[in-house]
């Protein structure tokens, strides 16, 4: 409790200082990775696995996104004030948050047009995907990374002969009609949810970025 007051109090009388100060400790690196960390596992265990989820297409391109970001903290965290670590770090977060932001983007116009009288709309959807740079993910890990439901349908589909305890029963009802972030209204769903979850981290990862240069502009004037 006492890191996190002095954390908020060096903020207050600083922000730019104490962000400069805290993207050289690997504390802000790996919160950024293992945020990205946790997202895929609550995508893959909880919702693929346990509610019966399937993935689509921008689905797990949005997982390879997340885990672009994950690699990046890491790699900071190993030596944050390493200037070389620290952009691969950089280089990593925002190619990952700005390919997650297209995705994303991309996944909510298709949600929109699956749920509206443009069936015809529905475009980038497909069983074989094309990972950056060609990489095989969905061979090299294809329980994470092969896709294997529709766009914009989202509803769980539970494997006939499946029984459910309690929880499942809950949570799959709870989903019947998709994944929204409050499903008794409908509203943000989870393209929208992903979509500002990036922003929220391109924010952040940008004032930290922002105040290593202000940092160094300042040592050399100095």
């Amino acid at each position: 409790m006492n890191f996190f007051k002095s954390m908020w109090q060096e903020f207050k009388s600083c922000p730019m200082g104490a962000i400069a100060k805290w993207q050289d400790e690997r504390f802000l690196w790996l919160v950024m990775a293992g945020a990205s960390i946790f997202l895929i596992l609550v995508a893959h265990t909880l919702f693929q696995h346990y509610v019966y989820m399937k993935p689509c297409e921008q689905c797990v391109y949005i997982r390879f996104a997340f885990l672009c970001m994950a690699i990046g903290g890491l790699v900071a965290a190993i030596d944050p004030k390493n200037s070389v670590l620290k952009i691969i770090g950089y280089v990593f977060g925002f190619w990952g948050i700005i390919q997650g932001i297209m995705y994303s983007t991309k996944l909510n116009a298709i949600h929109h047009a699956a749920h509206s009288d443009n069936p015809f709309g529905v475009q980038g959807c497909s069983a074989e995907p094309r990972f950056p740079f060609g990489l095989p993910m969905d061979t090299w890990a294809p329980d994470w990374f092969k896709p294997t439901g529709d766009c914009g349908f989202d509803s769980p589909i539970v494997p006939d002969g499946v029984e459910l305890s309690g929880l499942q029963q809950f949570l799959v009802d709870f989903y019947a009609d998709g994944w929204y972030l409050f499903p008794a209204s409908h509203s943000v769903n989870m393209a929208q949810a992903c979509l500002f979850a990036y922003i929220v981290c391109f924010i952040l990862l940008g004032a930290m970025g922002a105040s290593w240069i202000l940092k160094m502009i300042q040592s050399k004037k100095a």
